[in-house]
């Protein structure tokens, strides 16, 4: 079991991230995108906990988590929402890799490579544009349907000025993001056997 020992910033850098793990005593690094985004691509000796199963789950995880965290996603902003999350269990201990994936692995940070799959933004971006087209093509016969456009506009503002995307939520529990979500005890195990 590792204890924190150094202050850190609480939003590091992929170099940054990089050089503590290199460290006898580095970071522990939890990726809170969903299981396909982290079979795709993650950070050697990662763990995967989804942010639905973290917030479901904070204080059973916060009794695993005694040692630092880095806390990642794809680009910064889940890990910001795990770090509030975790924050409000009394865990102090929590950093955020600053542009998440995106930034570590511009950096030329190593990842495990694996079934590809489509990121969480992506299949946001799917879904948004097809509603929008939709609403514009169907108000061509129904004037009304454009309202399901400026509907989609008016949440991508508010996701855009809140940093929180109800619909990456609702995806994010898709099914197919789903499919190989690890269960609380499986996590709880691999976290305890990490400390070994």
């Amino acid at each position: 079991m590792t204890t924190p020992t150094t202050t850190r910033p609480t939003t590091l850098d992929a170099t940054q991230v990089r050089a503590w793990m290199a460290e006898p005593a580095g970071p522990r690094i939890i990726d809170v995108r969903t299981p396909t985004e982290f079979a795709g691509s993650h950070i050697p000796g990662s763990y995967n906990v989804p942010l639905g199963l973290l917030e479901e789950h904070r204080r059973e995880l916060a009794d695993h988590l005694d040692d630092d965290v880095v806390l990642v996603c794809r680009s910064g902003a889940r890990a910001g929402r795990a770090e509030g999350v975790l924050a409000e269990t009394g865990l102090a201990n929590l950093h955020i890799l600053d542009g998440g994936m995106n930034a570590w692995e511009n950096s030329g940070g190593d990842v495990v490579q694996g079934e590809q799959g489509w990121d969480l933004e992506r299949q946001v971006r799917l879904v948004a544009g097809s509603l929008v087209l939709t609403g514009i093509l169907a108000s061509t016969l129904v004037p009304q349907a454009k309202w399901l456009s400026a509907g989609i506009g008016a949440g991508l503002t508010g996701a855009a000025l809140t940093d929180t995307c109800a619909m990456g939520m609702l995806l994010s529990r898709m099914p197919h993001n789903r499919r190989n979500d690890p269960k609380p005890e499986t996590v709880f195990a691999q976290l305890g056997a990490g400390r070994a």
